[in-house]
């Protein structure tokens, strides 16, 4: 068995100034800005939600704007084979989390555990072979 939920919203901006995007979205949201560089490398900013929300994360890219979810899990491959046996398809490893597909075209990731706890909404599944 393996467990998982959605994480992240994550809005990805292609801006040079991910700052003011931060203070935008903070502003347009109503949720206060944690961080404007998450990791030290100013790909990613943080606005503070409650602990049983998904996080709201703004990325740096270098492709047209749009926003994608996260899903978060203690077993990447295990949830990425469910995934695919619903129709989704691997796209690129990164780092430590997959790029996937879904099949209406959406792009998505699968990433490690985001929070120390995963809270109330978690989905435990049965391992698919």
């Amino acid at each position: 068995m393996h467990h998982s939920r959605l994480s992240n919203i994550v809005i990805d901006c292609e801006v040079d100034d991910l700052a003011s995007a931060a203070e935008f979205w903070s502003r347009a949201l109503g949720k206060p800005i944690v961080t404007t560089d998450q990791d030290g490398d100013g790909r990613y900013a943080e606005l503070a939600t409650a602990a049983d929300e998904p996080q709201i994360l703004l990325q740096k890219v270098d492709h047209p704007s749009r926003v994608h979810l996260d899903i978060e899990t203690d077993d990447i491959e295990a949830e990425v084979r469910r995934l695919e046996a619903l129709g989704a398809r691997r796209v690129t490893f990164r780092e430590r989390w997959w790029v996937m597909e879904a099949p209406t075209g959406h792009r998505f990731c699968v990433v490690r555990r985001q929070r120390e706890a995963f809270g109330p909404h978690l989905n435990e599944w049965p391992d698919v072979d």
